[in-house]
């Protein structure tokens, strides 16, 4: 049933930033509407173990999100089950729009829409996703510890992951489907200069092998010969690139060649007065639980800082930043 609802902070996007932006927006008083999306809870709820999130030794992906959307109700959000589909970030309120046609305004937004990983799109990638199959080196390197293992792709990402992953890992394959990187010469000469990475050339994953359980290898075509063959290695990371999660917002908002929302140094603040970006949706570095969270407490500190300086009256009338594309 369509509604209508205002709030003085309106999140889109939950996950850690848009969570910790919503305990934080109501320990202020504002009282936070947070519009869940598609998928509750963010990348975390497809994530078995975390072990580097603060002040747990393990903690499961759901269960972390289960208690970071308990305490967000607990502190007094409004908590709705949609997805937005459509924005309008050029009324005063700002105006976001539900799959079933529900209007949600807002004197100030976060967007918390987060990135997600660029898969192979193999079925026993999918399979072996979160037994051996990931996208990020940080998170899960560490369960490599004297192992073997793959990583995919030839840009910046997947050799510094490469890179990170010989602090745990006995031997590092690079896979790349073609016969030179594309990362900056500082990365290559770093890679060249590891021994634990032996780079494949000219190659692409053809199947993720395993037993059932974990993964005991991969299957490799030569893309000059269609060849075949198997290499055996207890993971694989896939470094092929992240897409942001700003459809909604293009044409809206400043944005980089690939999507990620345009922020203020040191700040979260957007192109656009009273609209903040937290998150993956805006960080294409680090990309980590921690790190969202934190920018998801600065996106409600900047909106409590943006109200306070605003009535409602001139939050109307204001005319919002040039966007640049």
């Amino acid at each position: 049933m369509r509604v209508d609802r205002h709030s003085k902070v309106l999140i889109i996007g939950s996950g850690p930033a848009g969570y910790t932006a919503a305990i934080y927006a109501a320990r202020a008083a504002l009282e936070p509407l947070l519009i869940e999306g598609l998928q509750p809870g963010g990348q975390l709820t497809i994530t078995t173990d975390v072990e580097n999130w603060p002040g747990d030794v393990s903690v499961m992906g759901p269960d972390l999100m289960a208690r970071m959307r308990a305490q967000v109700a607990h502190v007094g959000t409004q908590v709705v089950s949609d997805t937005i589909v459509e924005v309008d970030l050029t009324a005063k309120p700002f105006v976001a729009v539900g799959d079933d046609g529900s209007r949600y305004t807002g004197d100030a937004v976060v967007i918390a829409t987060g990135a997600s990983a660029r898969w192979l799109g193999l079925d026993t990638e999918t399979r072996y996703r979160g037994a051996g199959v990931s996208a990020c080196a940080t998170c899960d390197g560490f369960f490599y510890r004297g192992r073997t293992v793959a990583v995919v792709g030839g840009g910046n990402t997947a050799v510094e992951e490469a890179l990170y992953l010989t602090n745990f890992a006995a031997k590092v394959y690079l896979i790349h489907r073609r016969g030179a990187l594309r990362a900056d010469r500082t990365n290559q000469a770093r890679l060249r200069a590891n021994p634990l990475i032996e780079p494949i050339w000219h190659a692409e994953v053809a199947e993720v092998l395993g037993d059932g359980r974990v993964v005991t290898g991969l299957k490799l075509r030569d893309r000059r010969d269609g060849r075949l063959r198997d290499l055996a290695a207890d993971g694989l990371f896939v470094a092929i690139g992240h897409d942001p999660a700003t459809g909604l917002f293009r044409r809206q908002l400043a944005m980089d060649d690939e999507g990620y929302i345009l922020v203020a140094p040191g700040s979260t603040a957007t192109s656009v007065a009273g609209v903040f970006a937290a998150g993956d949706v805006q960080d294409r570095q680090f990309r980590q639980a921690v790190t969202s969270a934190g920018m998801g407490c600065m996106a409600a500190l900047e909106a409590e800082r943006f109200l306070a300086g605003h009535t409602p009256h001139a939050i109307a009338a204001e005319p919002g930043a040039p966007v640049t594309t």
